[in-house]
């Protein structure tokens, strides 16, 4: 099962660019306005501005999550030098709740992909105990593997993605 559930993040390269190869143990679900997030599927940008809702079906009350959902393709996917952009933190989600019930660390930032098709990721991270995370110093740069050592927060338990790219191309004269 697990293999089967990381083959999506492997191909797409969220494995390598953003994280390590994890064993998932917790099943997170996704969505925007009713629409799961799936690996891979697009996505239009109209669709995701509001906040998704997250839900972490595992663990439990007394258990304590970090959600961190970050852009690998700044700029743009063929020069991503900007690598990795933040659009959102949230820590202290208690198991079998949902984002809303955790504390937001860094705000949530809508995804704008300007050149080509981008990976959005979200990634799921069981912490040690509560309050014990603290914020990135900026959301240009950032590090998923840095951040999570930082913390003490080990390897991913859940994570997924979605592409999105640009819906208008503006006409440049």
């Amino acid at each position: 099962m697990a293999a089967r559930m990381l083959e999506p993040l492997a191909v797409g390269r969220v494995i390598g660019d953003v994280i390590e190869s994890f064993t998932p143990s917790i099943k997170m679900s996704v969505t925007y306005n009713n629409k799961q997030v799936c690996n891979g599927h697009e996505l239009f940008p109209s669709t995701v501005v509001s906040k998704p809702r997250v839900e972490i079906q595992g663990g439990d009350m007394r258990s304590f999550f970090t959600l961190v959902m970050t852009d690998p393709d700044v700029p743009g996917p063929s020069d991503p030098y900007l690598r990795e952009h933040l659009h959102w933190i949230v820590t202290d989600i208690p198991g079998t709740t949902d984002a809303t019930f955790g504390r937001e660390l860094v705000s949530h930032e809508i995804p704008r992909p300007n050149i080509g098709i981008h990976r959005f990721v979200f990634v799921l991270f069981k912490q040690t105990r509560r309050q014990t995370v603290n914020p990135p110093s900026s959301r240009d740069h950032f590090n998923t593997r840095a951040f999570a050592a930082e913390n003490d927060l080990g390897l991913p338990v859940a994570a997924v993605y979605f592409n999105a790219q640009r819906e208008t191309a503006a006409r440049r004269r």
